[in-house]
């Protein structure tokens, strides 16, 4: 190996371990797709195609090795702390890629499986149609975003936890980002790749053995991409004041209502009943 450069060690490496350890490279080469599959390719492909982050063909000949597993492994951290890179990426995508938990080992599985997958069509498995959509989707759409209409698989409403500003949509949650404009911000594929294949931990969770289905994604899809078209239409909500003088006038009311029902009762004590019928009695 003398006069071997890094590279190729690199290279020669990874045969060797195959040759000792051929079941373990098996495992470990599933365990990178399945884990890509799972939390990588709603954001991601492994083409050259932008989603909602960037295609991730020849990732590792732009970006050095260790970098890469950081970016997998704490994405948070790195943001955090400053790291031109990772900002630079936030900036331009605008979502911030999740930190996952996940461990060494399974970044290492799941960025040598980017490299084997770099150039194929893209891994997502994220269908898009070609057709328009239509005021039932939209409609359809609304009320599974605002609860009127629960999930099939009886996941949480999206207004539990997001807010889009449509007059014909009842307040949402603030727990997670806004939604208004997400169709201008990410697209059809990003929208749709995210709905149907969650990457954030909270929606993992939320929607784990509950999955939505084609035909709700497809619905929640064009709900939002009509919500973004007309949101020049539609006017902020501005609840604080409404639910200030909503509480005022309520607490003038109970005050009101107590003092009517009050009016009546007694007055003085039980004691100074019977001690007054007593003296008169003697």
């Amino acid at each position: 190996m003398r006069g071997a450069t890094g590279r190729q060690i690199g290279l020669v490496l990874p045969i060797l371990f195959a040759v000792a350890f051929p079941s373990t490279l098996v495992e470990a080469q599933a365990m990178g797709e399945e884990l890509f599959r799972s939390t990588c390719a709603a954001c991601h492909t492994t083409n050259t195609d932008r989603l909602v982050g960037p295609g991730l063909e020849g990732v590792e000949d732009r970006r050095d090795r260790e970098w890469l597993l950081s970016v997998i492994m704490e994405p948070d951290r790195l943001i955090a702390e400053g790291d031109t890179i990772a900002n630079r990426l936030l900036a331009e995508y605008l979502v911030p890629m999740p930190n996952l938990g996940t461990t060494r080992a399974q970044a290492e599985s799941v960025l040598d499986f980017i490299t084997d997958a770099s150039g194929a069509l893209s891994v997502n498995t994220t269908v898009l149609s070609d057709a328009p959509i239509t005021e039932d989707q939209v409609f359809f759409g609304m009320a599974l975003f605002q609860g009127n209409t629960r999930l099939v698989g009886g996941g949480p409403t999206c207004n539990g936890c997001h807010e889009v500003i449509n007059d014909a949509v009842i307040g949402g949650g603030i727990l997670a980002r806004e939604l208004t404009t997400v169709f201008s911000r990410l697209g059809a594929p990003g929208v749709r790749a995210i709905i149907a294949n969650p990457p954030f931990p909270i929606m993992q969770q939320a929607y784990r053995d509950k999955p939505i289905t084609e035909e709700e994604v497809d619905a929640l899809v064009a709900f939002l991409e009509r919500a973004d078209a007309e949101q020049g239409l539609h006017r902020p909500r501005a609840y604080g004041i409404k639910l200030f003088t909503a509480g005022l006038v309520g607490s003038m009311i109970l005050l009101v209502l107590y003092s009517v029902i009050w009016s009546g009762r007694k007055r003085a004590s039980v004691n100074q009943d019977i001690f007054s019928r007593q003296v008169r009695s003697t």
